[in-house]
């Protein structure tokens, strides 16, 4: 077979190997049609071959980000943005900045806060009275699970001191209950009623954007982690992939992870099965499915919401009857889970708290025994903290470890919102993937974007070395948990594709496989593990086309493009 495109003179890391090779690797109609020497390939090459000149850089499968929100990511990044501000008062200025140059808004919405630049991780609602007091204000934080909310907003939705904390969720308050300017979990919705909803044109724009930046960080697909069905006039994200995959929009490969409502019930389960079912009617699976369900077992440990064995610690180190909050009842979880087990789709869990991990892994051990083994390929993302009885039932249950490697390392959240406030002994336990991995756990990989960034690079870098780049701070947790450079990039390449059902097809790069590869430009595995968050994306192929090339987007890595957030 003749090659189309011939890449040579670099690095491929084939995902088979222990590490890359020196090799030239040949495409034709959208797939790999061989890797190796410029001898061996020498008969695939025609003068209209065209030739891509590594010039000594590597190539890797494309990255596959298992756990995801580009399309609430995109929508934050065109709204009021306040992921840039790093106190306080960076982010009132955001706000008053964009409150000043959108007056017609009814509402000032957006999101990216981050709860250290506050005390206790709580701003009071006084700061956004003081530049926007004629309009409601409500902004989600980088995680999402809390928000902050102006004094309009509060008495638009009807909050007051006599507003009872619903069961899924807490409001912070001032001494005599009136409402603080914080909202953690289901107090969240709360709003819902009142807040304007997010329209279609939005939508679509905001997956454009996330799009973008996406590619230039290497990523071909990915597992959209929160795709709900549609309330209150909400734009439907399921019809918005589905009209960008019709007109060509779409470039990269998704699998639309449909929100399971914690208030909805059993009666849900046939809407998302219709929804599944349009989808896989109209689509080619390597263009877009909808055959995973998103369950939220547990909140985080920032909020004392994650669910824990253990309980949380007061701010003088003594015990509370905290135990965080379970979103379901046990038998509730398995009932349900069994259900959608049975309903031949895969379970895609938020588990946080270690008592979380417990009750999504018990849950699948139920689904089990009902409906025996399967290939619906379930995961458990974040895992903050895993029990080490819970460790070998990974690999037991046949269920993944979807890690979002980036936050295993200590950083201001972390150790003055979370650790100080865990059993003794916590740090050690914190985000055990090496731990997983030993016990022969599968690895799969996520971002969590726009809770963090979505580059790889930078989730790598953390995964060897359990620091942040260009950060002195000890390493987080023990030698044990750390993954080796062919772990975390295994995980983020083949591990992703295992978990979205691409593996056939995408993962590693041999012959037969989709050209869906990424360019870097230096050899990861040429790099000392301290230098490994300087490699930069130059290319992102998807099914043999050139999606992103940096140096026709004005020399813009996919590092600097990160100022977009």
């Amino acid at each position: 077979m003749l090659a189309e495109i011939l890449f040579e003179n670099g690095w491929v890391y084939t995902g088979n190997e222990a590490g890359p090779v020196q090799a030239n690797l040949a495409v034709t109609d959208g797939r790999i049609i061989a890797v190796g020497s410029p001898q061996e390939l020498e008969a695939s090459v025609t003068p209209d071959t065209r030739r891509v000149d590594l010039d000594g850089q590597l190539v890797v499968p494309g990255f596959q980000d298992a756990h995801i929100h580009p399309i609430f990511a995109g929508v934050e990044l065109l709204q009021c943005d306040l992921t840039g501000a790093t106190t306080a008062e960076e982010a009132v200025s955001i706000v008053a900045g964009y409150a000043e140059r959108n007056p017609d808004e009814a509402w000032i919405l957006g999101a990216g806060w981050s709860m250290d630049s506050f005390p206790s991780g709580t701003p009071g609602r006084e700061l956004l009275d003081a530049v926007v007091p004629d309009r409601p204000v409500y902004l989600v934080n980088r995680d999402h699970h809390g928000a902050w909310a102006n004094t309009a907003a509060f008495a638009a939705a009807g909050i007051s001191r006599d507003t009872p904390d619903p069961e899924s969720g807490r409001l912070e308050r001032d001494p005599d209950g009136t409402p603080a300017g914080t909202v953690h979990e289901g107090a969240m919705d709360l709003f819902n009623e009142v807040k304007p909803a997010l329209p279609y044109n939005l939508a679509y724009q905001g997956l454009l954007a996330s799009q973008e930046l996406l590619l230039s960080q290497g990523i071909t697909a990915w597992q959209d982690a929160w795709v709900p069905i549609p309330e209150g006039g909400h734009a439907d994200n399921l019809t918005v992939y589905m009209d960008a995959a019709r007109v060509g929009d779409l470039k990269v490969r998704v699998t639309a992870c449909q929100w399971w409502d914690r208030t909805a019930g059993m009666s849900q389960l046939d809407t998302i099965l219709e929804r599944r079912d349009t989808v896989s009617e109209s689509f080619d699976p390597l263009v877009l499915n909808a055959n995973t369900v998103k369950v939220m077992v547990d909140g985080v440990a920032e909020n004392f919401t994650a669910a824990m064995h253990h309980v949380y610690l007061d701010h003088h180190g003594h015990h509370t009857d905290n135990r965080g909050i379970e979103f379901f009842e046990p038998s509730e979880l398995k009932e349900f889970v069994t259900a959608i087990d049975a309903a031949g789709m895969q379970l895609h869990f938020h588990a946080l708290g270690d008592r979380a991990v417990t009750d999504a892994l018990d849950a699948l051990q139920a689904a089990r025994d009902v409906n025996g083994t399967n290939d619906q390929r379930h995961h458990l993302a974040h895992l903050q903290m895993v029990r080490r009885e819970d460790v070998p039932r990974f690999a037991e249950l046949g269920a993944a470890a979807n890690v979002q490697a980036l936050w295993a390392c200590h950083e201001e959240q972390l150790d003055t919102l979370t650790l100080p406030f865990l059993e003794p002994g916590a740090e050690d336990r914190h985000y055990p993937f090496g731990e997983l991995a030993a016990a022969g756990a599968r690895l799969v990989a996520g971002s969590d974007w726009p809770v963090s960034t979505a580059d790889p690079i930078a989730a790598i870098h953390v995964a060897v070395n359990r620091r942040a780049a260009e950060e002195d701070l000890p390493p987080l947790g023990r030698q044990l948990q750390k993954l080796s450079l062919k772990q975390i990039l295994d995980a983020y390449t083949q591990g992703s594709a295992w978990i979205n059902h691409l593996n056939a097809q995408t993962g590693t790069l041999e012959p037969g496989k989709l050209a869906d590869l990424a360019v870097l430009d230096t050899n990861l595995f040429d790099l000392p593990n301290k230098e490994l968050h300087r490699a930069v994306v130059t290319q992102t192929w998807i099914g043999g086309e050139c999606v992103y090339d940096r140096s026709t987007r004005g020399n813009r890595s996919a590092r600097s493009a990160e100022v977009m957030q």
